[in-house]
């Protein structure tokens, strides 16, 4: 009988690209893979829930850090940056996981149906042991991609189940929050959405405020506590991200990459990378290109424009 790590693992060896990402026909719905530890992989991740189904990972939000392995799941409840490395994979056996990204609508049209969870968890980042209820709907929803004709019928049903288990389970209150659509989260939600097309550009923290519905003061106070940063710094660690994507990827140089998101100061835009990324561009891009492949970030991580590299 198929199993979650069988599915996943097929589904990863047959469409994975070269960086490990696989994604499928269902929005929303990737695999990863990697035969090998990563380095740190910077982003700043949607939300969304990754169940773990082979070799571990380590995440890292501000000063908080979860390791997480075969079994368990990390859930993600916001928009915010995060630090992750996968620690444990090879060749034999890969480091395989399953990525989903929250629908707030979706959620919005659960939560108007269930009783409301209990408890009161305000963590945007989490990890604990996948649920079984959870991990039978994520096998359910790879067998549907071995039959395509069904997957436009059956998708939408076995996503909202999906949801529905997660919102049953021990993170419910979390998830719940993700359907209030006047709720802080989803508020803030729609600032890091302007944020994430704009990053480029001066975004005035009075227009961002003006999208939530909130007063400036009132906006600072309740981004912070959603995305666990002020939202200069935000839109500083989106616009550092995709810098250093141009010059990995693109292979931009560290000039062109500042001025693309943004920086007039080719200076401060190298001060400010080697105080994210622990080195100047030139040589940290150097060393990721020495290194082997950068691992995939998880579903949802793109910080704006532009391919989207998964963690």
């Amino acid at each position: 009988m198929t199993t979650l790590l069988d599915a996943v693992r097929r589904h990863g060896e047959t469409h994975a690209d070269a960086a490990g990402i696989a994604r499928t026909p269902v929005p929303g719905l990737t695999t990863i893979r990697a035969t090998a530890p990563s380095d740190l992989v910077y982003a700043v991740s949607r939300p969304l829930v990754c169940l773990v189904v082979q070799g571990s990972k380590h995440v890292t939000l501000g000063t908080r850090g979860f390791s997480f392995s075969a079994g368990d799941s990390l859930l993600i409840t916001a928009d915010v940056p995060t630090v992750s490395q996968i620690t444990r994979a090879s060749v034999a056996a890969p480091y395989l996981s399953l990525v989903l990204e929250l629908d707030p609508a979706v959620i919005a049209e659960l939560t108007a149906r269930t009783t409301s969870a209990s408890g009161d968890e305000r963590s945007p980042v989490r990890v604990d042991a996948t649920e079984t209820e959870v991990a039978d709907a994520a096998l359910r929803l790879m067998r549907l991609l071995d039959r395509p004709a069904a997957v436009p019928v059956l998708q939408a049903q076995l996503v909202r189940e999906m949801h529905y288990w997660l919102l049953a389970g021990r993170h419910g209150a979390a998830i719940r929050r993700l359907g209030w659509p006047e709720g802080p989260v989803q508020r803030i939600a729609r600032a890091v959405a302007v944020l994430r097309a704009d990053f480029a550009g001066p975004v005035p923290v009075e227009r961002l405020a003006a999208v939530a519905g909130m007063s400036p003061s009132s906006f600072h106070r309740h981004f912070r506590a959603v995305t666990s940063l002020p939202p200069l710094q935000f839109q500083k660690r989106l616009r550092l991200i995709e810098a250093r994507r141009l010059m990995l990827f693109e292979n931009a140089s560290a000039g062109s990459a500042a001025f693309a998101v943004g920086y007039e100061s080719v200076p401060q835009f190298t001060r400010e990378y080697g105080r994210l990324f622990g080195r100047p561009p030139v040589r940290d891009v150097r060393a990721a290109r020495e290194a082997p492949p950068p691992a995939p970030r998880d579903a949802a991580a793109a910080p704006g424009p532009g391919p989207s590299p998964l963690p």
